[in-house]
């Protein structure tokens, strides 16, 4: 939802945008394993000299209030003039209404006034023929000041307890399954119970994107060259047509026409990606992982320009004996990356955790008739880490380690299971990902991130942690998260020397040692909005939403350093 002036729009589908001037974006890799897509796209802008829009919006919500006569209807009763939002009795700029109804499943409409006036009664109906007002009273700005009234003579109702579930529920109020930025959408049939909330909370809208790095060989040369020129398939006739026009295409990537005809051929027949689970379930996007730590690993050096090249990575020059007394085996220097960030859909309520998008995912078109995503681009650079697999092994089988984390996965079992939707088959039910791999990982990109922040002069919101962690994975990518001038000189990677890193490691250990709100923060038996993180709180290792991609969730910093009784042995412990 947005705010324009004194009235409220909510962006509608990607079905109804006006995307003719919309730049394309291709990333094959991550168009293959999202469902139905076929390419992505900027966001369109309008141009009003040529009278072309680009993303739509609709009125939401309905409801508005006028600070005069404190009158409270649907916008359309009030009979505005074109293009004004005022009260044509009053004159006065109106208001639209502070509190939507919303549930975990992403429906949301305007708050029932009706129902929560009329408490029940056969009135509740909107049958007695009244008119609402809302007016705020007293000096304070709680919920009690804000009063609804009805000209049918119903007691005065404020607003307190409008934010508990259980008042909502105990009302008969339940969510009606509204998709108001769908058009011409009807509702769905939903269990979930609504809750209350303000219409600019931050819990009105949590998106749920998808990302995948520009690796060898895909968007790479010849590859990149059918890949935006659109020859996926195309017949040969008609590949050496379109070169024949545009010579110079050729020379730019390096390349010949023979090879981008054999390349679309290959292409073309290119099976969808899929990697399978231990128990036969498809997980597409642990394969994208899975080819960039390979990418990672094995480096790229530059051939190309950074049009046809969007990946180079090397390995750092200098001795890498300060960071294997880290416990780091290897180091690799990004620089340069490219990252494509596609919005799959979004929640509503609470904030969706790892393995739990798809369960409640809203959609953004009415149907399946678009095979596109509104996305964006990022490039800039990164520093790539790996861990000692066999010292990582011999510390993370310890029984206490595992007890540690095993209280974490319990709690996100547990939250998993509350928001998964009734008669969910078990065997399509979300696993949680949390062991102590991937905790460690997760904790250790945060203090680096931080530490970088501090001693490198970047903001950490410019920075942003890619995990690998896994059987075969154990490594982590710090890279700019902007492509503005913050980090995108060389100063990430100038991050990846050898010694300068062993010191930036050795001073975030030191760091997360101690925190200011210890020993409650160490003793910490759960932490974290979920529950699911153990020593981790704003004073030490959390960062801001930009830069960590699981929401601030599966943090302990005990198993980077241990715990002050030495029972759980910190990774690092050594150093």
């Amino acid at each position: 939802m947005i705010a324009v002036d004194n009235e409220s729009f909510i962006v509608a589908g990607i079905d109804s945008w006006n995307i003719d001037h919309a730049p394309e974006i291709f990333e094959r890799r991550l168009a293959k394993v999202l469902r139905g897509v076929t390419s992505f796209r900027l966001p369109p802008t309008p141009d009003p000299d040529r009278g072309v829009d680009g993303v739509r919006v609709r009125r939401f919500p309905e409801f508005y209030s006028c600070p005069q006569c404190h009158v409270l209807q649907p916008f359309s009763v009030f009979n505005c003039l074109p293009g004004r939002a005022s009260c044509p009795t009053c004159q006065e700029d109106l208001v639209p209404s502070r509190f939507v109804l919303a549930c975990d499943d992403g429906h949301i409409e305007d708050f029932p006034y009706w129902k929560w006036l009329h408490r029940g009664s056969e009135q509740a109906r909107g049958l007695c023929g009244g008119t609402l007002t809302l007016q705020t009273e007293g000096n304070t700005a709680s919920l009690r000041s804000v009063v609804v009234r009805c000209t049918c003579g119903v007691p005065d109702v404020s607003m307190e307890g409008a934010f508990r579930v259980k008042a909502l529920r105990d009302l008969g109020i339940r969510c009606e399954g509204r998709r108001p930025w769908l058009g011409g959408a009807k509702p769905q049939p939903c269990t979930r119970h609504p809750r209350a909330m303000q219409r600019g909370s931050s819990s009105a809208w949590h998106p749920v994107m998808r990302s995948a790095l520009s690796i060898p060989p895909w968007g790479e040369g010849a590859r990149g060259l059918v890949e935006r020129e659109k020859l996926i398939g195309a017949p040969e006739s008609a590949i050496r047509w379109h070169f024949e026009k545009r010579p110079g295409l050729l020379k730019k990537a390096d390349t010949t026409v023979e090879e981008v005809i054999d390349l679309a051929r290959e292409m073309n027949e290119e099976p969808p990606n899929s990697s399978e689970n231990g128990d036969g379930r498809v997980d597409p996007h642990t394969l994208l992982r899975e080819e960039e730590y390979e990418s990672l690993r094995r480096g790229n050096p530059e051939q190309h320009t950074a049009e046809w090249q969007p990946f180079v990575c090397e390995k750092p020059e200098g001795d890498l004996t300060p960071v294997h007394a880290h416990g780091l085996a290897e180091i690799m220097l990004a620089k340069r990356l490219r990252e494509v960030r596609a919005l799959e859909g979004f929640t509503r309520g609470v904030a969706p955790l790892e393995s739990e998008p798809e369960q409640r995912l809203a959609e953004l078109q009415l149907g399946r008739d678009v095979s596109w995503l509104p996305a964006i681009e990022v490039k800039g650079e990164g520093v790539f880490v790996r861990l000692d697999e066999d010292r990582l092994h011999e510390w993370e089988t310890k029984p206490t380690v595992i007890e540690q984390v095993e209280q974490m996965r319990r709690n996100h079992l547990a939250l998993i299971e509350e928001r998964t939707r009734p008669n969910t088959p078990k065997s399509s039910a979300p696993r949680s990902p949390v062991s102590p791999r991937f905790v460690l990982l997760h904790t250790l990109a945060h203090i680096l991130i931080n530490e970088w922040s501090l001693d490198g002069g970047y903001p950490a919101s410019a920075l942003r942690e890619r995990l690998y962690a896994s059987e075969a994975m154990a490594g982590i990518l710090v890279y700019t998260a902007t492509s503005d001038s913050a980090g995108s000189l060389g100063g990430i990677v100038a991050q990846g020397d050898p010694e300068r890193l062993a010191a930036t490691l050795q001073s975030a250990l030191a760091r997360a040692a101690w925190c200011s709100n210890d020993p409650l923060c160490m003793e910490s038996g759960a932490s974290g909005a979920d529950s699911v993180n153990l020593a981790a709180c704003h004073a030490c290792v959390l960062l801001p939403e930009t830069s960590c991609e699981l929401n601030n969730s599966f943090l302990d910093r005990a198993l980077l350093v241990g715990t002050p009784s030495e029972e759980v042995p910190g990774y690092f412990n050594r150093v």
